[in-house]
């Protein structure tokens, strides 16, 4: 454990963590509402700092981010542990298990002391020790430009990702959060400077949904969405598409919408629901409702829509927005760019600057 940075103290022992929206007020010995954050003589710690659970190599593009360094490769660590518990999560053993402990133990014995022992001894017999040092060589020797924070949910291990980013910035490595996108403006302001890119996760368009199946809020989500941009940070928007959840023309186009109010230029992300974990009885999403979400983003005005989790070259390629030509082309992870001039930002065939960060020396 290592003590966290995004907590004040309060009267009578307690500590409000600042590290997401939640802002939980902790007791001594208990844990956040993610599982992985504790009280520990009235300080709080984050017990999975240095102490990564998933750990990869990926092509960027399996962020997903598609305008953010496209062919390259990336250093990924993810935690256990998460502030939000998605009925249809698809890491959720990483991400649920601390709280499926810690409810089981506080079941049995009301033992909250007991509950944060237990998960500490669960982060511990599955992690590796990897200090943020070792993030960064890990990631040099294997040719990433960038390191992404995933898997889990990373704004619970924001200080674990600040440190990693410290050194890596001593080395020009680019640091990206694939997130859903409760960040408290503390973490933000933490991470000024050292998170070049994000992909959040805008998972539905109610307070119905975000309260019955990720059992969070949508406010929250749109604020940081909003707030991200105004920091001038590349983004990207994600939506996994759950059919009869999120998948009606007025849900598509509320959020096709929020995103082209934005900025036309921000890419959004269509993907492919496919049974797991509490949502094994609702069958996997359509090519037509994909390309129907494609539909109405591009109505909006989106000058880029992507569909994803079912290989189609032609809505997972980037076009551009004036001329038409293909510029990068895409098939699964798989990326060849055509026409695209990497360090200009621009189309090769009529000039086009083209929305995104296509090279390591651009900001």
């Amino acid at each position: 454990m290592k003590k966290a940075k995004l907590y004040k103290k309060e009267d009578n022992g307690l500590v409000t963590c600042q590290a997401c929206k939640w802002y939980c007020k902790i007791p001594e010995g208990g844990l956040g509402v993610c599982g992985i954050r504790t009280n520990k003589g009235g300080d709080l710690y984050l017990i999975p700092h240095s102490k990564p659970t998933a750990i990869a190599i990926d092509p960027i593009e399996k962020k997903p981010l598609f305008h953010f360094l496209p062919g390259s490769a990336i250093f990924s660590i993810g935690t256990m542990g998460c502030n939000f518990a998605c009925e249809f999560c698809q890491n959720w053993e990483l991400s649920q298990s601390p709280k499926l402990v810690r409810n089981e133990v506080i079941r049995q014995t009301k033992s909250a002391q007991q509950a944060t022992e237990l998960v500490i001894e669960l982060i511990e017999r599955n992690s590796i020790d990897l200090p943020p040092e070792e993030v960064v060589k890990k990631a040099l020797e294997h040719g990433c430009d960038s390191i992404a924070f995933t898997y889990n949910e990373p704004t619970i291990f924001a200080e674990y990702a600040f440190d990693v980013m410290k050194e890596a910035k001593k080395h020009g490595l680019k640091g990206v959060f694939v997130s859903s996108g409760y960040e408290s403006e503390e973490t933000l302001d933490l991470l000024e400077g050292y998170i070049d890119a994000y992909n959040i996760d805008l998972k539905g368009a109610t307070e119905d949904f975000y309260k019955n199946i990720s059992h969070t809020s949508l406010k929250p989500v749109l604020e940081t969405i909003k707030s991200i941009f105004k920091r001038g940070k590349w983004i990207e928007v994600t939506t996994l598409l759950i059919p009869g959840y999120n998948t009606s023309k007025k849900d598509l186009e509320f959020i096709a919408n929020f995103i082209a109010d934005l900025s036309v230029d921000i890419p959004w992300h269509v993907s492919a629901f496919y049974p797991h974990y509490k949502m094994l009885d609702v069958p996997p999403t359509s090519l037509e409702d994909l390309k129907r979400a494609y539909d109405i983003g591009k109505k909006a005005g989106l000058k880029y829509v992507y569909t994803g989790n079912i290989p189609n070259v032609d809505t997972e390629s980037t076009y551009c927005p004036k001329c038409g030509e293909l510029l990068i082309k895409r098939h699964g992870y798989q990326t060849q760019n055509v026409n695209l001039d990497l360090e200009k930002g621009a189309c090769k065939i009529c000039g086009e600057k083209i929305a995104g960060v296509w090279s390591i020396k651009n900001n």
